[in-house]
């Protein structure tokens, strides 16, 4: 039985079986703007994302909403001040992030996860180091821009105070030197809970944890550290409150700036640091600041590898 061939397709025609395809890739011979525009770019970045500019409406409303809560009370005293004709507004200036602590801690959870945990989640860490940009200009820009977004949240309720203390014509030497002493107390602030907060957050890449963590290091060290400072005051040992105060980073700030900047202390029967305690404040607050930034350098070194 004859079985059938199948027809055999015709051969193609000399010089169609190679084909060259130009994909446009190309060299890129523009100007390159090198380490310090790359370290600009990420801390612009990072630090509007920490108000959620440039992001989802969903990651505007907590940070915008803390930043409203901090400033709304500000608002409320200038009303009342310039209403009644007081003659000084009723909270000192370094007083009122001490007084806001609970709203401050609460935005620093949320953002530092957000700066740093993304990253780590998603891996890529890596992809940063493959350009001009090295581990310490990756952690400044991070460190730079959370605690500059936190400058922005304690420092602009000051700003609504000074300006109603002024509408209301309160003594502007006073008030000027009050608000000077309000801003190096919220930059310190600024530093050490941005420096805490990052370690923290870069520790895990779980977001959910790292605003746990932050949230129990900076509330549960401040209430645990108030309760046995109220436990000396009762037993009228006053010499151990300001030295309980170290191992809080609330405290930490109301220490040094009652010891240097004329503040009223926040501890039980307002038994704040002397000078010379103060010294030690000082010292232990710049020492937690430069070992946030080593532990953010050793952490993302590893990373990167």
């Amino acid at each position: 039985m004859a079985v059938e061939q199948p027809l055999a397709s015709p051969a193609p025609p000399p010089g169609d079986q190679t084909r060259i395809h130009n994909i446009g890739y190309r060299n890129y011979d523009g100007p390159r703007l090198g380490r310090a525009y790359a370290r600009r770019s990420l801390y612009s970045q990072s630090l509007r994302g920490a108000y959620g500019l440039g992001r989802s409406v969903k990651s505007k409303v907590l940070p915008m909403l803390l930043f409203v809560v901090m400033c709304v009370p500000a608002a409320i005293m200038v009303a009342v001040a310039v209403a009644t004709k007081a003659k000084d507004l009723p909270v000192e200036y370094t007083r009122y992030a001490i007084i806001m602590q609970g709203v401050i801690s609460l935005y620093v959870a949320s953002q530092a996860p957000q700066s740093v945990s993304r990253d780590l989640r998603f891996k890529t860490v890596p992809l940063y180091f493959s350009r001009p940009i090295e581990t310490a200009d990756y952690v400044r820009a991070k460190y730079a821009a959370l605690a500059s977004a936190m400058f922005v949240l304690t420092a602009a309720p000051l700003l609504v105070l000074y300006i109603g203390a002024l509408l209301a014509k309160l003594d502007f030497a006073d008030q000027s030197k009050g608000f000077a002493e309000g801003l190096v107390s919220v930059a310190l602030l600024s530093l050490l809970f941005a420096g805490i907060g990052l370690v923290i957050a870069a520790v895990t890449p779980r977001r959910g944890f790292g605003i746990a963590a932050v949230i129990a290091v900076l509330i549960i060290s401040y209430g645990a550290v108030s309760t046995l400072q109220a436990i000396a005051d009762a037993q009228n040992n006053t010499g151990a409150i300001p030295w309980i105060g170290l191992f809080s980073p609330v405290t930490l700030i109301d220490g040094v700036q009652t010891a240097f900047l004329g503040a009223t202390s926040s501890a039980p029967g307002a038994v704040g640091p002397g000078s010379g305690q103060g010294v030690v404040y000082v010292l232990v607050v710049l020492g937690l600041i430069a070992a946030a930034y080593g532990l953010l350098l050793r952490r993302y070194k590893k990373v990167g590898l």
